[in-house]
């Protein structure tokens, strides 16, 4: 009920913006659904011009309780200048439970596209210029705030169905928390750059016009002031596909590749000691991503009517913290003693 007022709403909306559409009737409309993500649906709006040709826009409506996971306010912000600079679908209006946006002609990559060499080293030239986005407001990073939001929320659920009920009581919040205050003590002693980070950048959310060897980053409603390496890290997770198969995680080599074409234009030049700095970032918000999500898992395990085990989602993530938890340690505080040393 909820998509098909905003469904309307969006409608109304594309007839004011769009030039030459305002006259026409409804039945001139066609609306088909381009994605149906976890938290909102995008929707292609076009009309027919002449027998071979139509004008299209995209209409991004927010699925029901997501402000309990997306700070709306802060998207909201942030698009325009995301927009103004070249990332993304042109921003053509803002409505109450969604947004107009100009519609991208490419297709959506694959995980498997984003292991490939050439298109990897594309994402990592866009990420560092994406990172040098100024926003407007508060430059402090977010993720710690979040991280500790998702964690009050997530404590204190209650589930109807008992069987989900007794899963979750196995969950130890004090071991979550004891957890992160370690974590976030430890990447606080590696002095990451805040840059303002997409925070979601997956393969659903990158998008290559074959043709014109162009690549998009869409769907910024997880943007945030953030760390580089968790940005990085965040991605490398994304390798694992929708299988969830960690084991596609990046070693070293596939790593370096992508941090020389994400710290300059001339990849070989890149200094060792820059490579190990990234490397370790890298890989200690590795372990703070795979916590960021496993709490969001829980929020959306209470409130999200999309039928998904996110409470699995949620053990499925937390369980791989604690496989890679020493080795991602181990690294940082390695690296730590020799910068010290």
């Amino acid at each position: 009920m909820v998509f098909q007022q905003s469904r309307a709403r969006g409608l109304d909306l594309c007839k004011e913006l769009v030039a030459g559409w305002s006259s026409l009737d409804s039945s001139c409309f066609s609306i088909s659904t381009v994605s149906g993500g976890i938290t909102n649906l995008l929707l292609k709006v076009s009309v027919k011009e002449g027998t071979d040709s139509e004008s299209a826009v995209t209409v991004r409506l927010y699925g029901p309780n997501t402000d309990l996971v997306i700070d709306r306010e802060r998207e909201l912000q942030a698009i325009p200048y995301i927009s103004a600079a070249g990332f993304g679908a042109q921003l053509l209006g803002v409505f109450e439970n969604g947004v107009v946006q100009s519609f991208i002609h490419a297709r959506t990559l694959t995980p498997s596209d984003m292991r490939e060499p050439r298109i990897a080293a594309e994402i990592a030239k866009q990420l560092h210029k994406f990172h040098q986005l100024d926003i407007p407001g508060s430059k402090e990073p977010q993720l710690w705030n979040d991280v500790f939001k998702f964690l009050k929320k997530a404590s204190v659920l209650k589930f109807e169905d008992d069987e989900k009920q007794e899963r979750y009581e196995t969950i130890s919040f004090r071991e979550i928390k004891d957890e992160v205050k370690e974590l976030k003590d430890l990447s606080d002693l590696l002095h990451a750059p805040v840059v303002f980070a997409h925070n979601d950048l997956l393969s659903g959310n990158l998008m290559l016009n074959d043709l014109e060897e162009k690549l998009y980053f869409i769907d910024f409603e997880y943007g945030s002031y953030s760390y580089r390496g968790f940005d990085i890290g965040n991605h490398f997770n994304e390798y694992a596909g929708f299988d969830c198969d960690y084991n596609l995680y990046p070693d070293k080599d596939v790593q370096y590749h992508f941090f020389r074409n994400y710290l300059s234009d001339r990849p070989s030049e890149v200094q060792v000691q820059d490579l190990e700095a990234l490397y370790a970032e890298t890989n200690t918000y590795r372990l703070a991503s795979h916590v960021y999500w496993a709490l969001w898992a829980l929020i959306q395990a209470k409130v999200s009517p999309i039928d998904f085990d996110y409470l699995g989602y949620f053990f499925l993530r937390y369980g791989e913290y604690k496989k890679q938890r020493e080795s991602c340690f181990s690294l940082a505080q390695d690296f730590l003693s020799l910068r010290s040393g």
